[in-house]
């Protein structure tokens, strides 16, 4: 019986880690987009893994709640903080550290 429950394990896990691969690679979208609109540079071409918790969204469905940080620069030799919230697999908060517009 206990063969059965670890496979159900598994299987979650595995449902879990492709469904975090895909999440990760729509906030990474976001985040190239958002650097493209306001012209600045991604850096690394990545975000990291920061937060999961679980919240509700706007019709009351729990979903899981992942927040990636990144870094931009805005003028190409410095770095700078940025966030990304996803709540399920939709864009709900981008936020960029402040910085000067050239």
């Amino acid at each position: 019986m206990w063969e059965a429950g670890a496979i159900v394990l598994i299987v979650a896990g595995a449902y879990f880690w492709v469904d975090s691969l895909r999440v990760r690679e729509r906030a990474l979208a976001a985040g190239r987009g958002a650097c493209g609109r306001y012209g600045l540079q991604l850096l690394d071409e990545t975000v990291q893994f920061a937060k999961l918790r679980l919240a509700r969204d706007d019709e009351g469905q729990l979903r899981l709640r992942r927040t990636y940080s990144f870094e931009f620069s805005d003028t190409g030799n410095n770095r700078r903080h940025g966030t990304i919230v996803m709540l399920g697999g939709e864009l709900q908060d981008l936020q960029l550290e402040p910085y000067e517009l050239h």
